[in-house]
């Protein structure tokens, strides 16, 4: 049977970039679809599903973080957010609203490709080997088909694609202290470098779905100048 093509929905207002990346993700064998804007893009997603969303933080008529934001509220479609080179800061608040991955401007159409299947491969098998449809871990209960949390009181916490993913390396390896750079690599598929602190903002998301004090974390702990640990067994 005839593998699914990747259907790709570009929201970019530069007609140049959003034409090239089309072209591009065509031929790699994708679907790709445009909206310059945040109404087009909305439209889009009124009229059909996508695989994958890469969005532009600055658009003309919208707020490339709100419509994230909101996005992730009723949908967990993966999403690459563009940023500007010497933004740091986009990035960060990308990744803090739900964004799975981010690409800095200018980039390489096979950059994104490769992110886009890095991120897809993910969202397709990023069970732990040998794992059941559901792991249990201190007082939550992980389920692996549905992608959201269960507390002990029965209350489902949504996670997204970039939280189950990380949440599933640390609970492959309970007890080791992870570096940054292998928690980045291990979740996205990239290393980090000495000036990227998205894995941090990630994490700090993710205690916030596990209920860890943030001042005193004993979930997701963190060890000073080596990385984190995920310690199931103190809770």
């Amino acid at each position: 049977m005839m593998e699914k093509r990747l259907k790709i929905l570009i929201v970019e207002d530069d007609a140049a970039i959003s034409g090239l990346l089309s072209e591009s993700l065509r031929g790699f064998g994708m679907q790709a679809d445009e909206a310059p804007s945040g109404a087009a893009m909305q439209e889009a997603l009124s009229r059909s599903d996508y695989d994958l969303i890469v969005l532009d933080l600055m658009l003309p008529d919208a707020d490339g973080v709100a419509l994230c934001r909101k996005l992730r509220q009723s949908s967990d479609v993966p999403i690459i957010i563009l940023t500007a080179r010497g933004e740091p800061m986009e990035r960060v608040v990308g990744l803090e609203v739900g964004a799975d991955d981010y690409v800095v401007k200018p980039f390489t159409p096979r950059e994104l490709v490769a992110r886009i299947h890095a991120i897809m491969r993910r969202a397709r098998g990023g069970k732990p080997e040998g794992a059941a449809g559901v792991v249990a871990f201190a007082n939550w209960k992980l389920n692996l088909t549905a992608r959201h949390l269960v507390a002990a009181d029965g209350t489902v916490v949504p996670l997204s694609n970039a939280e189950f993913r990380l949440l599933n390396v640390f609970l492959a390896e309970p007890g080791r202290v992870l570096s940054r750079e292998y928690l980045m690599d291990a979740s996205h598929g990239r290393a980090t470098d000495v000036f990227d602190r998205s894995i941090d903002v990630q994490i700090s998301r993710l205690r916030q779905r596990l209920g860890d004090d943030v001042k005193d974390p004993r979930l997701i702990r963190t060890i000073r100048g080596e990385g984190y640990m995920f310690d199931p067994v103190t809770r």
